[in-house]
């Protein structure tokens, strides 16, 4: 590797001017996202009064962002590789505004899970686009790792910036406003973005593989629904054929790729033991946080009592433990190793999901948050790592093809995450017994959600309504309780998997030329 010195005018080309400016620009689109899924959980009660959904269509509009995200990503990362990663950043935001003015002013339960699908789509053009444009602003890779480090801290900035405006407009507004907080960002992003960051893509993509784009969608979401419906309903025919389908869909997509000269995805990527570690990093990690993420926010407003406001100040402490994390990532991999930070940040969050399984309805605040302060600092260090792992193992042109594997795999432990271990949550809820002499009509709702038992309860007189609504409380902690057991198995196996895979992995130093 060339040093600094010895080139000084190559060192001024490849630290182009500008570049932090560029990246702040890029950062909001990742606030766009992260803001986006933060407030859904903070904005589930009220949903759930105005819009009545069962249990299930709220898990739905609840993942199906994630789903679709998750089967769209490696095409679109693809497509930005073609077009341009810039060009494809400003159309998926200008659509991401547009579609979130329908999912504010959805009416049905049905409408806003079409609503949520077509702003998963949306947002399938964002992150590989910010990713991989980071790639080609910053070919140093000491400042490559750090402008890693502020994307992934101003994700975790958005994760907490999410509840909290969230939680003050709905102390003051209606739900859908949570959405309407899209629009300002996105006209900023646009507007800055236009004249702000430079385009890059690949200069000898290859054409488009349409039929690839096909089975990739059909693949992903035929897998995960699978998964979904099966954790939920158990084994069936349903659930079984799409297995089947996705199954048979991904190898074919798989096998096509291995002999496209210009393919939608390069697998012989995954021949890196780097890259292909810190990718399932990133899906186990993801896998064991969503589902508790989703439901945490329910605990804070209808179990412990909080309203909106105090409940997004209350999950602060994840996001300031993950942007300190994640600013510091880059050097202590650098001064230790990439699979201790990695492996240590993954057992810390299982550890720290593992006190989960001690929370009750009166459980003070000291230990959830330092719970939250630990979760967040884990993610942080091992997010902003494998991050930056995936990203050095590939040559420049192809750094959309990578980042969408390592946002597919986010995406893809998002949507399995809220399936499985929200399917943990809401079958265990669902067995509660209620007490005697409530009507079979207020049963029903109680079972299908905790917002619908405690706007049930709300028909009932004093006498019933209370101990209808302890009983729902005690079990949906119960549910929260086994589904935290099982994320902090999954995090702690990631952690052990994390430390051989990524066993000699380092990252680059000094300055890299193209």
């Amino acid at each position: 590797m060339t040093s600094i010195d010895q080139h000084p005018k190559k060192t001024d080309d490849v630290r182009r001017p500008g570049r932090w400016i560029a990246l702040a620009v890029l950062v909001l689109a990742v606030l766009l996202v992260a803001v986006d899924a933060t407030v859904l959980g903070l904005a589930t009660p009220f949903l759930s009064e105005d819009l009545a959904p069962t249990g299930n269509q709220l898990l739905w509009i609840g993942d199906v962002y994630s789903f679709v995200i998750a089967g769209l990503l490696v095409s679109m990362g693809s497509l930005g590789d073609r077009i341009g990663r810039k060009k494809l950043l400003l159309i998926g935001a200008t659509a991401f505004g547009a579609v979130s003015v329908l999912n504010a002013y959805a009416t049905t339960p049905e409408m806003m899970i079409v609503a949520r699908a077509l702003l998963g789509v949306a947002g399938a053009t964002l992150m590989p686009s910010t990713l991989a444009l980071i790639r080609n602003l910053f070919h140093d890779p000491r400042e490559r790792s750090l402008a890693i480090g502020i994307w992934g801290a101003m994700a975790s900035a958005g994760a907490a910036v999410g509840p909290v405006v969230g939680g003050f407009l709905l102390e003051h507004f209606w739900w859908g406003s949570v959405f309407l907080i899209n629009l300002p960002v996105m006209a900023v992003l646009v507007v800055v973005g236009v004249k702000l960051i430079p385009e890059s893509k690949n200069p000898a993509p290859g054409p488009w593989d349409m039929l690839s784009v096909g089975l990739s969608l059909v693949g992903m979401i035929g897998i995960v629904y699978a998964i979904k419906e099966t954790a939920s309903h158990g084994l069936g025919w349903g659930p079984g054929v799409a297995a089947v389908l996705g199954a048979v869909a991904l190898a074919w997509f798989v096998r096509r790729q291995l002999h496209l000269p210009a393919p939608l995805l390069d697998m012989r990527l995954f021949h890196h033991r780097g890259f292909s570690g810190a990718v399932l990093a990133d899906l186990l990690t993801i896998l064991g946080l969503s589902g508790l993420v989703f439901f945490l926010s329910q605990f804070l407003q209808l179990v412990q009592g909080r309203g909106p406001l105090e409940a997004g100040l209350a999950e602060l402490p994840a996001a300031i433990g993950a942007v300190t994390a994640g600013l510091l990532a880059g050097f202590a991999a650098r001064r230790f190793s990439v699979r201790s930070v990695v492996a240590g940040g993954l057992a810390a969050v299982g550890l720290a999901l593992g006190t989960v399984t001690l929370l009750d309805q009166h459980t003070g605040y000291p230990l959830l948050g330092s719970m939250l302060l630990v979760v967040g600092v884990g993610a942080g260090f091992s997010f902003t790592v494998t991050a930056d792992v995936i990203l050095s193992s590939v040559p420049q042109e192809q750094a959309g093809s990578a980042s969408a594997v390592s946002e597919t795999a986010y995406e893809l432990g998002a949507a399995l995450g809220i399936a499985l271990l929200g399917s943990i949550v809401t079958g265990v809820y669902r067995g509660f017994p209620t007490p005697d002499g409530i009507p079979g009509g207020v049963e029903s709702a109680a079972h299908e959600s905790l917002g619908g038992a405690v706007e049930a309860a709300a028909t009932l007189p004093t006498a019933q309504a209370g101990p209808l609504i302890s009983a729902a409380q005690e079990a949906f902690v119960d549910g929260m309780r086994s589904a935290a057991g099982v994320g902090s198995a999954v995090l702690l196996a990631a952690a052990v998997a994390a430390w051989f895979l990524l066993r000699g992995q380092k990252l680059e130093d000094g300055v890299e030329y193209p």
